[in-house]
């Protein structure tokens, strides 16, 4: 029989819940609501005066060709960190939870990154790739590769991605590990007696035992791409070259703080928010139907 809890006052439960209710309003609830307001409004770059203008905004802004350049390269980029930095770190959770010599020592470096900065991980990785002063990208000029992101958008992607990768792969490890080592030894090893082997017995005894934890790591990476990864596109690219590195969010923050279209940027921010919502409801309704628990 288990026992349930039972609140002498009535009221204590309410009281309890007050501290995360306040955080969630000042935090949530009231930027959102003052996102969707400011994006019916015209206001000038300093936000002093401004005027009622219904649904232009949004108008105005899926006329844009360049926000559905945006969009196609968001689908590119987060298509490309949430895969990589998922598959990555599995592998590695993967060869840590084996038993090894000094792995506490590889697990710790493995979690170094995480403590890391957006931008200042972009700034790292802008000084080892940068055309003329990284130390990584003479190498690649020594194999006559003409390495520029500054120029080239490609090279721009793949730097940007390699950056944000690098930068989550340490918090999926976490999760990883975590789920590998809370999964029955003696499951694996009735496994390998019935002739099971590695590959056989990850495939079909440890991946979908971590199904919950993938699952959880999945909507995680997907907010992740969406919203963290704008410090290091900022350090980066800021963007270029040409917008071929320019986002989603980083389009909010270019025509709001740097082109002074509050209301525009405050448009598209709203329409971000929806997406991210309806991709985290899709991902609840169809994808964890195929988790196992």
């Amino acid at each position: 029989m288990e026992k349930s809890v039972v609140f002498s006052n009535k009221l204590l439960p309410y009281l309890l819940l007050v501290p995360q209710l306040i955080i969630t309003f000042v935090f949530f609830y009231w930027p959102a609501s003052q996102a969707v307001w400011q994006s019916f409004l015209r206001e000038d770059a300093f936000g002093l005066t401004s005027e009622f203008v219904g649904l232009e905004n949004y108008q105005s802004l899926f006329a844009q060709p360049e926000y559905y350049a945006s969009m196609l390269v968001t689908i590119i980029f987060s298509s490309l960190v949430a895969a990589l930095s998922l598959s990555i770190a599995l592998l590695f959770a993967t060869q840590a939870d084996k038993n090894l010599k000094a792995a506490g020592a590889y697990k710790t470096l493995m979690i170094w990154p995480y403590a890391v900065a957006p931008a200042v991980a972009g700034v790292l990785w802008i000084f080892m790739f940068h055309p003329s002063l990284g130390t990584l990208a003479r190498p690649l000029r020594w194999m006559n590769f003409d390495w520029n992101p500054l120029l080239n958008g490609n090279h721009a992607m793949t730097l940007v991605v390699m950056a944000a990768v690098w930068k989550q792969i340490s918090y999926n490890f976490l999760f990883f590990l975590a789920g590998l080592q809370s999964i029955p030894k003696s499951v694996l090893e009735a496994g390998a007696i019935d002739g099971a082997g590695p590959m056989r017995r990850f495939w079909t005894i440890t991946f979908p035992l971590l199904s919950p934890t993938t699952f959880f790591l999945l909507v995680v990476n997907v907010v992740y791409v969406f919203f963290d990864t704008f410090g290091i596109i900022d350090a980066v690219t800021g963007g270029g070259p040409a917008g071929a590195t320019t986002t989603m969010v980083y389009k909010v923050f270019a025509d709001g703080r740097l082109g002074g279209d509050l209301g525009g940027s405050a448009a598209q921010s709203v329409v971000l928010m929806v997406i991210v919502i309806a991709l985290t409801a899709i991902q609840f309704k169809y994808v964890e139907r195929k988790v196992q628990y």
